[in-house]
């Protein structure tokens, strides 16, 4: 049996991903195609709605996992994104123990926490409901974002909470929260993400990044992280684009 997502994850696997936040199912069915290892559906900096992401979703199949971002540590969109599907759900902006207990709250079904149980894709709108409801505290994976300097100082608390599955590091805006926006080179932003990283690797919870570039990203794949988002679609496109244009002229 094909090992889970989570299960990869917490084995420490390197896995490789993109950033969908357009609401076309073919790009993300053509990313998933080229061989990324998850793909990192953006609901809190997209204009994506949960339809939009279930079909996303649907285009892709299992090609590869699909891992949405929500918009805030809520009850009612984590519950929406686990019920279309999600391999695992990316909780932006925890800054405390509090807010990591309540980000896993939500994305555990009872006893280990509070998600609702409702009829959706996930369980094959009923047809396998049994199935996953015996299955999803074991399958889902829950990821949390330090990407504000009053998590990094929180870091030690945030990643003791049973549950945390991975610590995904948002360095631009982690940068902005210390008074240094986009300078993600900044010493003391690199002390702050290495803070994170030492901690992360100290209780064996692994750790994820954003990288704009692959130049950028290859690093992080020899030094232990785990969880690499590289790149966003649209990128893609104005990268190629860009590229064609300067070919063209010169």
């Amino acid at each position: 049996m094909k090992a889970s997502f989570r299960s990869r994850l917490k084995h420490g696997e390197t896995l490789l991903g993109t950033l969908v936040t357009l609401s076309s199912p073919e790009v993300a069915e053509i990313l998933a195609e080229a061989g990324f290892d998850w793909l990192f559906i953006d609901m809190e900096h997209s204009p994506l709605d949960v339809r939009e992401a279930q079909a996303i979703l649907q285009a892709v199949g299992e090609r590869c996992a699909c891992v949405l971002r929500v918009p805030l540590n809520d009850e009612i969109w984590i519950k929406k994104a686990l019920d279309i599907g999600a391999t695992g759900i990316i909780i932006p902006q925890v800054n405390s123990r509090q807010e990591a207990e309540r980000a896993v709250r939500f994305c555990k079904y009872p006893p280990q926490g509070s998600r609702g149980v409702g009829v959706a894709r996930a369980q094959g709108y009923g047809a396998r409901l049994q199935d996953y409801l015996d299955s999803a505290n074991d399958d889902v994976a829950v990821i949390v974002q330090a990407e504000h300097i009053d998590g990094v100082s929180r870091i030690q608390e945030i990643v003791s909470v049973a549950g945390v599955d991975a610590v995904l590091v948002g360095p631009y805006d982690l940068s902005a929260s210390m008074g240094k926006i986009g300078n993600v080179t900044d010493a003391e932003v690199q002390a702050a993400i290495a803070r994170v990283k030492g901690e992360c690797t100290s209780t064996h919870v692994p750790i994820g990044i954003f990288a704009a570039t692959a130049e950028a990203a290859k690093p992080f794949m020899h030094e232990g992280y785990s969880l690499i988002a590289v790149v966003i679609d649209t990128l893609f496109l104005v990268e190629a684009a860009n590229q064609l244009v300067r070919q063209l002229r010169e």
